[in-house]
């Protein structure tokens, strides 16, 4: 595994998440956020927090191009990311977000907003992972002759 390359892959993947989930949340999403503020944080609360979920996102992304790597069977690293992301999207959306529905007063449009979201999100991180993330070099070892 070529472990510089995860964590590049890792780290930029979270830099373009920064600004995806910025105009996601707050110009796509705006009107369903708007609509579900009594289950949200007030902006303030929610800024203060925000160090916080950026640096357990980074984290969750040197997991997330930790297993691609893993995963990696030699086809095409896009190829390969994008279909890494979808499932690590529906694993997401299984484990997370139908959960967050179930257990907080979210209405159905705004769960069918942040699934799709989650989903779209991670087959485009996985994308970016799998284009930046190349194996390390194995090193062919020659018989030795007499």
């Amino acid at each position: 595994m070529n472990f510089g390359r995860v964590a590049a892959a890792a780290v930029v993947a979270w830099i373009v998440s920064l600004p995806v989930g910025f105009v996601i949340n707050n110009f796509l999403l705006a009107g369903v956020h708007a609509a579900n503020q009594a289950a949200m944080r007030p902006q303030a609360a929610l800024t203060t927090k925000l160090p916080f979920g950026f640096v357990f996102l980074l984290l969750g992304f040197f997991a997330f191009a930790y297993m691609y790597a893993k995963g990696y069977e030699g086809g095409s690293g896009v190829g390969e990311g994008l279909r890494f992301g979808l499932c690590a999207g529906f694993l997401i959306t299984g484990f997370g977000i139908v959960w967050q529905y179930v257990m907080y007063p979210i209405t159905g449009s705004m769960a069918t907003a942040l699934m799709i979201d989650s989903i779209a999100e991670a087959t485009l991180y996985g994308a970016i992972v799998g284009a930046i993330y190349k194996p390390a070099a194995r090193v062919v070892r020659q018989p030795a002759t007499v």
